[in-house]
């Protein structure tokens, strides 16, 4: 009987021990966050990206913004002139680059074992629209924004180190299996080295990381991109004005707006980029200034990069305007290397518009060039006009190539190049007028050179004609 009771008391513990405790050492298990492991590759891509968007927003290129990039004079002149209407396309640029990322993120902290991670996206667009910091995610004082961006390089540096290692590691091994046997041993001792190298990066990079602990890196990062962002452009001020939530670190540089009304600033060293939120552009509707708007803070703000009907950007035709406009800068500076097969290929590049009114533009013009003085004021005046419209032609290329190599490759590459300082918002038709101008000039230089070299060659070839008698002095 004792037996009998011993059993039935033992029976009992392991079914009330699968029904309490092991429920709760399974939640225990769940709740323990696996490593990165591969993925460290790609989200140290995306803390780089976010670093860099971070950069672009220092006192230092938000003062080039202002003074140097929406003051091209090729911005200005086929642009907009209207300095509120081109902040809102580079704030609005910056907020989309943020938004992609935020959403790669989305797809990572999904996977996350915290559940207030798993709930990333929503939390940001709470954040973004309301400006409510619920779990204190955004890096406001300056040692934890420090702190944040040194950790944060440090798993960058470290990571690619990896990367680096890990490729040197997969060479060995496929030289080991091209090696002959009595060189083989040689190779093994450096691959066994190579392992204890891989394994040793791997502890300092992102690989042995927590995945939630870097879920919440790639978190806090964004938010405080976010805070930087809406301070710059003066988005929502009076949630960012209130001097326990805005520290000097994230304050702009004082030479943006010198003789602002900074009221609201007194405590800091400077302000935001503009005194006043953004205000809506006739010419783009949507640019909001405050947090609460009915699509949303990141779609009311994207929404704004659709290009106008009358742009290059909404036509299609930017970069190839783009690649245009550099072929002809190259037969500008050498008008005497261009060969016939050159001016057709040009040619077709052209679409009908121009076509048009470059046959307009040259109708009843002679077939002759040989005034040097008007060959001149055409150099002249196609050098003016490069000089305005070759920045942005070649800034349109640097700007695709960017977002090219990005899909690419892990790490981005940056060339500070926005949108609005490209041919995408360029009016349609005053880049076509500037264009046509570049062929009908360098139709007149073309001709001129070829005057002049034709001229040469038949003085030259007179000259031998009329010394080819002469006879040469006897030495003998």
């Amino acid at each position: 009987m004792a037996r009998e009771t011993i059993t039935w008391l033992s029976r009992l513990k392991t079914q009330i021990s699968h029904k309490l405790i092991h429920p709760t050492t399974t939640k225990i298990a769940r709740s323990k966050s696996r490593n990165v492991g591969v993925l460290a590759f790609e989200i140290a891509g995306l803390l780089s990206k976010l670093l860099a968007l971070h950069h672009s927003l220092s006192d230092k290129n938000i003062v080039r913004l202002k003074n140097e990039a929406i003051a091209l004079e090729g911005v200005r002149k086929i642009v907009s002139n209207d300095e509120s209407f081109l902040l809102g396309l580079a704030c609005s640029e910056i907020v989309q680059n943020l938004h992609i990322i935020s959403k790669t993120v989305a797809r990572l902290s999904s996977r996350a074992t915290d559940p207030t991670l798993q709930s990333f996206y929503e939390i940001l667009e709470d954040f973004a629209s309301t400006g409510r910091d619920q779990h204190s995610w955004a890096a406001l004082c300056g040692k934890d924004l420090e702190g944040l961006v040194r950790r944060v390089d440090r798993y960058i540096a470290a990571t690619a180190a990896l990367y680096r290692e890990m490729e040197e590691l997969n060479s060995l091994q496929h030289s080991l299996k091209k090696t002959p046997q009595e060189g083989a041993l040689e190779v093994q001792q450096k691959v066994v080295w190579q392992k204890q190298e891989v394994k040793y990066v791997k502890e300092k990079s992102l690989w042995n990381r927590s995945y939630d602990s870097v879920i919440l890196l790639l978190a806090r990062l964004i938010f405080t991109v976010l805070v930087r962002i809406k301070f710059v452009f003066g988005i929502g001020q009076s949630y960012y004005s209130h001097p326990s939530t805005l520290p000097r670190s994230l304050s702009a540089s004082a030479t943006v707006f010198p003789s602002s009304d900074l009221s609201n600033h007194l405590n800091y060293v400077s302000g935001p980029l503009t005194s006043t939120p953004l205000r809506p552009n006739k010419r783009v509707t949507g640019i909001t200034a405050g947090f609460g708007t009915r699509t949303g803070f990141f779609e009311s703000r994207i929404k704004n990069l659709k290009p106008p009907p009358t742009t290059l950007g909404a036509a299609a035709l930017a970069l190839h305007y783009a690649n245009l406009i550099i072929v002809l800068e190259k037969m500008i500076k050498s008008p005497h290397l261009v060969g016939l097969d050159a001016r057709e290929d040009v040619y077709a590049m052209l679409p009908n518009s121009i076509r048009s009114s470059l046959r307009a533009r040259l109708k009843g013009v002679g077939f002759t060039a040989t005034d040097p003085i008007l060959a001149t004021e055409w150099r002249d005046a196609l050098g003016r006009i490069l000089a305005w419209l070759g920045p942005l032609a070649h800034n349109m290329i640097k700007w695709q190539s960017e977002r090219s190599f990005e899909q690419q490759n892990l790490m981005p590459k940056s060339t500070n190049v926005l949108l609005l300082q490209t041919l995408h918002f360029a009016n349609k038709d005053k880049t076509e007028a500037a264009i046509t101008e570049l062929l009908v000039g360098l139709n007149y230089i073309w001709r001129f050179e070829r005057e002049m070299n034709a001229k040469a060659l038949l003085e030259c070839s007179n000259f031998f004609f009329n010394n080819k008698n002469t006879s040469p002095i006897n030495l003998q």
